[in-house]
C-alpha cells in the first residue's frame, strides 16, 4: 500500500531536483478567463479568430472521490481533474498562451501534477506542477502546434495508476483561421462533443466480486496488480458504463455538423459511428495534417486524441462505439447520439417489411457445379 507520507516524500524529493522558475508577469497580452465545463460538453469558443494571441487562463481543481462505474454498483476510488472523467477540454488558438492554475485541496491524499502533450519542455509541465495536498501552482506555456492533445497526471512512480484512475483530458489548439479541408476550404461545426475513453482495472476478492476501498492509497497495491495483467475490467466513455447513452445521449439535428473529439490516454481505440461516418477525420489529431475523408472507423493511438467531423443526414439513435466490439458490448465502450429530423427515403428505405417467405420460394440456393 502506498501511504500519504511516502507519496508526499516522493513529491518533495522530486521538487528539490527540479528548479522551477517563478512565473513572471512579462507578457503584455490580453487575458481571457475561461470557465471550464464537464465533458462531453466544451466551453464556448471561437472556431477562427482575427484577434492576436491572448493569455487563456484556466483553473482546475483536483478531486479524489469514490465513483460508481456501472449499473451493478462497482466502485472506483477515482482521481480527477475538476471532478470529471475525463477532465474538461480546454480550447485555445495557435500562438495563445495556456495559463493553468492547478489546485490540490487539503482534503486530498495524493500529490499530483499535469503533463500537457501540447507543451514544450519540462516533461510537458509535469516537472513544474507537482502539488501536494493544500497547494496550488500556476503554469504557463505557448500553444505552438495545432490539434487535439492529451493531458494527464504524471507523478513520479505512480503515472499509470493516476491515469487509469481518471486523471486525463484534452487540450484543443485550433488554427487561428479555423479548420480546413485538404484543399484549404474552411470547415465549421455546429456542435462539439468530447468523448474520453477510460480503461479501468477493478480488483476482485476471493469470491470473484469487485472490491471497494476507503481511499485511493488503500487501492494502490491491488489495482496495480490488476493493471500489470493489461486486461481491463471495464472500458468506458466518460467515466462509467452508460454515461453517454439513454437520457445522457449526445444530441444533434439532421443537417448539423458535429465535431467529435476522442481521447485515450493509455490504450489504443477504434471509434466507429454506427449508421454514420467520419466525413473529415484527423486520425492523429493534428490540424496541420490534411484530414482523411469518409472513414468508417478511425484509429486513436494510446496517449493521443483524434477528431472527426460528421454531418448527420438521417434521424434516429446512432451508436458511437469502440469497434473492438467486445469492449463496446461487454465492457462498456458505447455512447449514443440522438438525432432529430426528417427521414430521407433516398438514403435508406425498407422496401418490404419482414414477413413469411412466399410459397414456392426458398432462401436456400442450389449448389453450383463447376466443370472443365
Amino acid at each position: 500500500m502506498i501511504t500519504r507520507r511516502t507519496a508526499l516524500m516522493s513529491a518533495a524529493i522530486a521538487a528539490i531536483l527540479v528548479a522551477a522558475p517563478a512565473l513572471a508577469d512579462d507578457l503584455k497580452l490580453p487575458r481571457q478567463t475561461v470557465e471550464l465545463v464537464a465533458p462531453p460538453f466544451v466551453h464556448a469558443h471561437e472556431q477562427a479568430t482575427k484577434e492576436g494571441p491572448k493569455i487563456m487562463a484556466f483553473k482546475m481543481t483536483i478531486k479524489e472521490k469514490e465513483v460508481v462505474i456501472d449499473d451493478a454498483g462497482t466502485k472506483l476510488q477515482s482521481m480527477t481533474f475538476n471532478g470529471s472523467m475525463p477532465g474538461p477540454m480546454m480550447v485555445v488558438h495557435e500562438g495563445d498562451y495556456v495559463e493553468l492554475t492547478l489546485v490540490n485541496p487539503e482534503n486530498n491524499t495524493m500529490p499530483h501534477n499535469i503533463d500537457f502533450h501540447a507543451a514544450t519542455g519540462g516533461l510537458g509541465g509535469g516537472a513544474l506542477t507537482h502539488v501536494n495536498p493544500g497547494e496550488q501552482v500556476v503554469l504557463r506555456f505557448k500553444a505552438t502546434r495545432t490539434g487535439v492533445f492529451v493531458y494527464h497526471c504524471a507523478p513520479e512512480g505512480m503515472i499509470p495508476w493516476h491515469v487509469v484512475s481518471g486523471m486525463h483530458g484534452t487540450l484543443m489548439v485550433l488554427p487561428r483561421d479555423g479548420l480546413k479541408d485538404r484543399e484549404g476550404k474552411p470547415l465549421h461545426y455546429d456542435r462539439i462533443y468530447y468523448i474520453g475513453e477510460n480503461d479501468l482495472y477493478i480488483p476482485k476478492d476471493e469470491n470473484g466480486k469487485y472490491k471497494s476501498y476507503d481511499s485511493p492509497g488503500e487501492s494502490f497495491a491491488d489495482t496495480t496488480e490488476v493493471m500489470r495483467k493489461l486486461i481491463p475490467t471495464h472500458v468506458v466513455f466518460n467515466g462509467r458504463v452508460g454515461a453517454l447513452t439513454g437520457k445522457n445521449a449526445m444530441t444533434a439535428k439532421v443537417g448539423e455538423t458535429v465535431l467529435m473529439v476522442h481521447s485515450e490516454a493509455n490504450r489504443d481505440s477504434r471509434p466507429h459511428l454506427i449508421g454514420g461516418h467520419g466525413d473529415y477525420v484527423w486520425e492523429t489529431g493534428k490540424f496541420d495534417n490534411p484530414p482523411e475523408k469518409d472513414l468508417e472507423t478511425w484509429f486513436i493511438r494510446g496517449g493521443s486524441a483524434g477528431a472527426a467531423l460528421y454531418t448527420f443526414r438521417q434521424p434516429g439513435i446512432y451508436a458511437y462505439v469502440n469497434h473492438n466490439l467486445i469492449e463496446a458490448a461487454e465492457l462498456g465502450a458505447t455512447a449514443h447520439f440522438k438525432v432529430e429530423g426528417e427521414w430521407n427515403n433516398d438514403l435508406m428505405k425498407q422496401v418490404s417489411p419482414p414477413g413469411p417467405i412466399p410459397v414456392g420460394k426458398s432462401s436456400s440456393v442450389k449448389p453450383t457445379v463447376l466443370t472443365r
